[in-house]
């Protein structure tokens, strides 16, 4: 076994999520590394270990605690815990009405305060407590027509931050991943409803200065970094997995 695939041995992760795109390739690393994975999602089908998939809507205070104490349970205590969940908009501040803004901030920032808070008993017993919260270079970019989505991500980066400081002392440490437009399902259905899905795509890509999507498998590398023993010095930290864009201004190609 190297040194990768043992960097996990004994630790017990909970990934939120991890049913499909970023989740699901975290959740798979993480068993891949030795970790033991459970994984909450609304169909949590996909789970590395179909044993250790529960049904949780993030939404619902009691289907998380539930979940959470199941998975707890399960896995014999938690040592990570992968806030994943979340929920795309597109549209300026004029296009989405007072529901769907309450839905979306309802799913991507209260979700991520449920589940960490029924976590967080279990991470204070843990030798090795991680907390990873994905958020999205929309927290610290402006992206056009993703007023809503740009507002919940912001909010996961301060939070991020907040419970950094808030559980230091408790032995938990708190990152984020700020990962560019990833090749996932989610980006695929937005696509699909663009009027022309290639050409959007093509933009999409050289949106970003490596010009391609992130792959999901590169979100989780990251993920499991920030999650891992050996990263016990990083805490309120976010990681950028976006081909450059937040920090490269190259030139246009042929100039």
């Amino acid at each position: 076994m190297t040194a990768l695939q043992s960097e996990f041995a004994g630790l017990r992760a909970v990934v939120t999520g991890g049913g499909s795109g970023i989740g699901l390739a975290t959740a798979t690393l993480l068993a891949a590394r030795g970790a033991a994975v459970a994984v909450l999602d609304l169909d949590p089908s996909n789970a590395p270990d179909p044993k250790l998939g529960f049904v949780a809507d993030v939404t619902d205070d009691e289907s998380v605690r539930a979940a959470v104490a199941a998975a707890a349970d399960a896995l014999g205590g938690i040592d990570i815990l992968i806030n994943n969940a979340g929920i795309g908009a597109a549209g300026t501040v004029e296009d989405n009405p007072d529901e769907q803004w309450h839905k979306v901030y309802d799913v991507n920032v209260v979700g991520m305060v449920r589940v960490s808070r029924a976590a967080l008993p279990y991470l204070r017993a843990s030798a090795h407590a991680a907390i990873v919260n994905t958020a999205s270079i929309a927290a610290v970019a402006g992206l056009p027509l993703r007023a809503l989505y740009s507002a919940t991500k912001g909010a996961v980066y301060a939070l991020t931050l907040a419970m950094a400081t808030d559980h230091l002392r408790e032995g938990v440490r708190v990152n984020c991943v700020n990962p560019g437009t990833a090749d996932t399902p989610w980006v695929g259905r937005l696509l699909d409803a663009a009027e022309d899905p290639e050409a959007e795509r093509a933009a999409l890509a050289a949106r970003q200065p490596m010009g391609r999507l992130v792959s999901a498998d590169e979100v989780a590398a990251a993920i499991a970094y920030l999650a891992s023993p050996l990263a016990a010095s990083v805490t309120g930290t976010s990681l950028a997995v976006d081909g450059g864009f937040t920090g490269l201004r190259p030139r246009p190609v042929g100039e």
